[in-house]
């Protein structure tokens, strides 16, 4: 079993607005820093992407009506990473969560950056939804 944590921020808009908002892959590299450095590029049933260190491929959850938000990476390097992220009513506006794995060998170092990676992503992800 992997270590995770689980990073959220709340956002002052109904929680369907921002999911509208945010929910295509294609919108993912406007607030997702951590996720591509550029445009995605549509691959089969996939999105490919230049990541922080080098060629991804992900694929992302269907549009659903539970605001799930979750893809896989595959950094071509060892096992896909499944990141899960929902999207959840907290009375008139919403929370963001996102759960961050520590991957296999990974040091309590590069765990804490993943972590402050996500927090500034989601920082970005509410200046982007609140638009």
């Amino acid at each position: 079993m992997l270590d995770s944590r689980t990073l959220s921020i709340s956002i002052d808009r109904p929680w369907h607005e921002i999911y509208e908002r945010i929910w295509r892959p294609e919108d993912f590299p406007k607030w997702a820093s951590g996720l591509s450095q550029s445009g995605l590029r549509r691959d089969g049933d996939g999105w490919r992407a230049d990541g922080p260190e080098g060629p991804i491929r992900i694929r992302f959850t269907d549009h659903n009506p539970l605001s799930v938000m979750d893809h896989v990476v595959d950094v071509g390097t060892g096992p896909e990473i499944r990141v899960p992220m929902r999207i959840v009513a907290n009375q008139a506006g919403a929370e963001v969560l996102f759960t961050l794995f520590r991957q296999p060998g990974m040091s309590d170092e590069k765990f804490a950056a993943d972590a402050a990676w996500v927090e500034r992503d989601l920082a970005a992800l509410k200046a982007f939804a609140e638009r």
